[in-house]
């Protein structure tokens, strides 16, 4: 998986890369017009980019693009980790009343996803008794619990980082701004409003990148919450069927 999310990376670091491209083409053949009406979005897009200025749009937009990344790469793992926990349960029930302990963790073997590999642990420690049985499947159920939440803290970052960054470049655009009307010595309308189109147009991209993030962020977090629920009700299900077939 994390080769997987490096080749990721590469490819929307690749899309940045066609994306600047596609943007100094544009600059050329539109010599930083403002767009009409007509065009296509993605022409309005490039000259939007481009009037923000790479300085500050370009941060901003590797916080959206590496946090995508792994946004990406943890729904793809938790997606590969849910499985069908009815059916899963029933499977384990079913061998162990049948093959003993051996055959339910021949089955936990061949199932993927955190709650196979608890009740693998926990079956793993029945000769040493059931309470040892229980504080396999807790530790364990922390330890599958962290590696879901493994990568939140950098999507938290970026969603952080972005305004942020979106936010110093309209400072220092208006800044920038200001300079240009002591350097003319007077106010005029265009050059006020110019200035801070531009430096605004930061804080636009700040804030398109953080609500983006925060929809994965959120979705993440529930997949987990969903996931760990699971586990807690599965955990407490291996106890009932150890605590049955101990007394046979």
């Amino acid at each position: 998986m994390k080769k997987f999310f490096l080749i990721l990376t590469v490819a929307l670091f690749g899309t940045v890369a066609v994306f600047a491209q596609d943007a100094a083409v544009a600059a050329e053949e539109s010599a930083l017009e403002t767009a009409v009406a007509g065009d296509s979005m993605h022409h309005v897009l490039m000259q939007k980019f481009l009037e923000g200025g790479w300085g500050w749009m370009l941060p901003v937009l590797l916080c959206l693009v590496i946090g995508l990344a792994v946004a990406i790469e943890r729904i793809l793992y938790l997606t590969l980790s849910t499985i069908n926990t009815k059916k899963f349960v029933a499977k384990v029930e079913e061998a162990l009343n049948n093959g003993g302990i051996e055959a339910a963790k021949e089955v936990c073997r061949n199932t993927k996803g955190p709650i196979a590999s608890i009740y693998y642990q926990g079956l793993d420690r029945y000769a040493q008794g059931l309470d040892a049985v229980e504080k396999a499947v807790v530790s364990y159920g922390s330890v599958q619990t962290g590696q879901m939440e493994s990568g939140l803290s950098w999507i938290g970052l970026f969603i952080a980082l972005s305004p942020m960054l979106g936010f110093m470049g309209t400072v220092v655009g208006m800044i920038g701004a200001f300079d240009a009307i002591q350097a003319a010595g007077d106010i005029s309308p265009t050059l006020v409003a110019g200035g801070i189109k531009v430096a605004l147009l930061t804080t636009l991209m700040g804030l398109i990148a953080a609500v983006i993030l925060q929809l994965f962020y959120n979705y993440i977090v529930s997949k987990i919450d969903s996931l760990v629920n699971d586990m807690e009700d599965a955990s407490i299900t291996l106890m009932d069927f150890l605590t049955a077939y101990n007394k046979k």
